[in-house]
């Protein structure tokens, strides 16, 4: 570090403006190359399966590509046999989105992503089916945003199914999500979850707001981070959640901020403590979660509701919209659920929670000790 930069506050000042704008440089610059890669990748496969050039050039076309390839092109990364391969699916899997770009759109929307190409049904509406393939370049362009890393991912979980695909690279656009966290959800099978909890949002809440919330919802959520022994207690579960309450917020989904545990009201004379409170930006209201580690009972939505009313007497301001209550359980008969809750004016919602890792109660007795295992190396 210089004298100057030292001393001068000026001159430090411009050095971390110059600093600033060579990153934002670098990251745009990285973007472009990027969304050039995938056109040439997108342009390949194009080739490959429009030309027909592996029923025209026999066998083993794809090993002489990448060789040829990478003659002629020496040093150039991304021409293996395998990544060429890849193209071809590349092109495959989204193509087909020009071909009922409506239905595309719709099946987007009702997997939980309303703010796709925005008005787009109601321009093909306007300027008929004919449009599709111009709305299409909407597709292409958000495809480039993304690294190929994360397409490669998409391609192998969502093969012959571009909504599916689509709208995971729309989270991962929305969500920057890295290749470890986009997996993540791959396996969890986001897409299947997302927006599929039992409520009666439709009913008790605007329209603008209904969907929205809506879409906030999974069923089932996925606890997969927690480790617990069976039988377990509420107590424990709920623990787990807070111990790992990073990877928690990262799968209730986009905007929770988390308020509390055991969330203290003072209610006339007496204290309710809520499992656990949360306010969602996008949605611009506070959300009451309550676990329960036992299948649905009608009786926990009647606990739940008076929480939610507490809640907007209590904590909402006048520009909160209204307060949602979600109960999180360990099974429900879905029907039984959708009727039990005709009986609320309150938004409530109600989904399931798995947990992959549950171990028997004397799991850990089973285990080997450090000195068992030092024995058996000896």
């Amino acid at each position: 570090m210089s004298k100057l930069i030292k001393i001068n506050e000026e001159y430090a000042g411009w050095i971390k403006d110059l600093s600033l704008r060579f990153r934002q440089s670098q990251i745009k610059a990285a973007v472009k190359v990027n969304g050039e890669l995938l056109k040439f990748y997108w342009e390949l496969g194009r080739d490959i399966v429009e030309k027909q050039v592996e029923s025209k050039w026999g066998e083993g076309f794809f090993k002489n590509l990448s060789m040829d390839l990478q003659e002629a092109l020496p040093g150039v990364k991304g021409l293996s046999i395998q990544n060429l391969y890849y193209t071809k699916k590349f092109y495959l899997l989204y193509c087909q989105s020009n071909k009922y770009f409506p239905q595309l759109v719709e099946e987007l929307q009702k997997a939980g992503d309303s703010s796709i190409f925005p008005q787009a049904v109601g321009k093909l509406k306007e300027m008929g089916k004919s449009s599709s393939s111009s709305l299409f370049s909407e597709i292409l362009e958000e495809l480039l945003q993304i690294p190929w890393g994360h397409h490669r991912y998409i391609i192998d979980k969502c093969n012959d199914n571009p909504s599916k695909a689509f709208f995971y690279v729309r989270q991962t656009i929305a969500n920057n999500w890295s290749r470890a966290m986009l997996l993540n959800f791959l396996d969890t099978n986001l897409y299947e979850r997302q927006g599929n909890a039992v409520t009666n949002f439709k009913t008790t809440l605007p329209a603008v707001n209904s969907d929205l919330a809506q879409q906030l919802t999974k069923d089932p959520y996925c606890f997969d981070f927690v480790s617990l022994t069976e039988p377990f207690k509420e107590k424990e579960l709920k623990d787990a959640l807070l111990h790992n309450i990073t990877k928690f917020l990262l799968e209730l989904g986009n905007g929770f901020a988390f308020m509390g545990n055991e969330y203290r009201l003072k209610v006339g004379e007496t204290e309710q403590f809520l499992d656990l409170l949360f306010y969602n930006v996008n949605l611009k209201a506070y959300v009451v979660v309550e676990v329960k580690t036992t299948a649905f009972e009608p009786a926990q939505l009647g606990q739940l509701s008076s929480y939610v009313s507490c809640v907007n007497h209590l904590l909402r301001k006048s520009d909160d919209n209204a307060t949602i209550g979600l109960l999180v359980c360990k099974d429900k008969d879905n029907v039984f659920a959708q009727y039990s809750l005709e009986g609320y004016n309150q938004p409530l919602g109600i989904s399931e929670f798995k947990v992959d890792e549950i171990f028997p109660k004397d799991f850990k007795s089973t285990l080997p000790s450090i000195e068992d295992i030092e024995r058996e190396l000896s």
